[in-house]
């Protein structure tokens, strides 16, 4: 009798479309039914945890990054600091006595602006690069007076990388050489409203008129009692920039790469660069953090699972000693009960993935219905990714793998006479 093609004696014929190993490892499984019901609900547990965490940290990040990054660029090129050096003379030793004295930052353009913003538009990994004028000025509303920084913009390209017009709580995000944007605390600093006129004046004299177009709230108290926008080219007056910029803000596809590409752009332009990441240090650190904790998650879940997997399949191999002695004497090769095992811990692994899935999509819809805003909008969102799934059920099923190896290279050992015996 060939084992591939009929059942042992006593038990249901073994279907012609079904592989030997399959039905065998079905079979011990089927006999072992409450075995089996535990494994799979402590593996759909474990793959649950992970998809609920990693998909709740996950939207947590994106929502923190994108809460960070709404106000400011990704990458922010600035000219070089002035620095000051003691003069040496014919005599080097004469510099170890001298004070040298740090120069005040002047105002100044960024070196042939325009031939590095046109260079750096063309990377494939570069989505906008706005240029800017900004500096300190004051502001007066009759006897009223308010220190404010100005921040000239070219409009169609800096709404780009901060959406003004989705922050404007009264008026309009328009910018003509005429007109300015103020936060609400300044506003309410200086009484006035969209319409009204404000005087502009610089720290080198020169002064200008200009209407308020709108009021915006940037979600920040001192951000809105000193932030005003106007137009590049009233800035540049203003600020005695003619023809020139401060700054080029730039943004990246990929926000986690800007640092890497602002080291670049620096080696290129010999321009000086600031990343998000290098600016906001002590953020990207938390969310450094909280990814190595959401590892860390993973890890010892995983190893929670491979051991039940394990425990399971080494209990089944001692209650399963005399039939897997049965089948070697009927023919069965070491290599087949080898590959009986291990399907059993792959198809444990793949089942508690199936139901740990469903289990923590569950766990995710109810959390997005329970945690809202006092406005009933959902806190933040979360995104149910087809690849997270995928690579749940990859990396169960491979667990449940290598978990099982180790039981059924000890049940491919057995000895038929000495397993038959008991």
């Amino acid at each position: 009798m060939s084992a591939d093609t009929h059942a042992p004696s006593g038990v249901s014929p073994l279907p012609r479309w079904m592989p030997f190993e399959w039905w065998v490892a079905l079979r011990f499984l089927s006999e072992g039914r409450v075995q089996t019901m535990f494994i799979i609900g402590g593996v759909a547990i474990g793959v649950g945890v992970i998809v609920f965490m990693s998909a709740l940290l996950s939207g947590l990040q994106a929502n923190f990054v994108k809460r960070v990054l709404t106000g400011q660029a990704h990458i922010q090129l600035l000219p070089p600091k002035e620095t000051a050096r003691a003069l040496r003379g014919d005599d080097p030793s004469r510099v170890e006595g001298s004070i040298v004295q740090p120069p005040l930052q002047r105002l100044k353009s960024i070196d042939q602006w325009q031939s590095v913003a046109a260079q750096i538009r063309t990377w494939p990994e570069v989505s906008v690069v706005s240029p800017a004028a900004n500096g300190s000025a004051l502001v007066v509303r009759g006897s009223a007076s308010r220190s404010i920084t100005v921040l000239g913009v070219e409009p169609e390209l800096y709404f780009r990388i901060v959406p003004m017009p989705e922050k404007m709580v009264h008026g309009s995000a328009r910018i003509n050489i005429s007109d300015i944007l103020i936060g609400t605390e300044l506003a309410s600093d200086l009484g006035v409203s969209v319409g009204d006129k404000l005087r502009i004046t610089s720290a080198n004299g020169s002064a200008n008129t200009l209407t308020i177009s709108g009021i915006f709230d940037l979600g920040n108290k001192g951000a809105n009692s000193r932030t005003t926008l106007m137009a590049l080219r009233s800035a540049q007056s203003l600020l005695g920039l003619t023809g020139g910029v401060s700054a080029l803000d730039v943004t990246v596809h990929d926000v986690y790469g800007a640092e890497t590409i602002a080291h670049r752009i620096t080696a290129l332009t010999g321009v000086e660069a600031d990343s998000w990441i290098k600016t906001n240090e002590q953020f990207f650190t938390a969310i450094s953090a909280q990814t190595t904790a959401n590892t860390a998650i993973r890890v010892f879940v995983g190893l929670s699972v491979a051991f039940g997997i394990a425990s399971v399949l080494v209990v089944s191999v001692v209650q399963k000693s005399r039939e897997i002695g049965i089948l070697r004497a009927m023919g069965i090769t070491r290599e087949q009960v080898l590959r009986i095992f291990l399907l059993q811990g792959g198809l444990l692994g793949l089942g508690g993935a199936l139901a740990g899935s469903v289990l923590g999509s569950a766990g995710l819809y109810v959390w997005q219905q329970a945690q809202r805003n006092p406005d009933g909008t959902v806190m933040f969102a979360v995104s149910f990714e087809p690849m997270m799934f995928a690579m749940a059920l990859l990396l169960a099923t491979a667990t449940g793998l290598l978990a099982s190896f180790a039981p059924a290279l000890r049940a491919a050992r057995l000895d038929p006479v000495s397993a038959i015996r008991g």
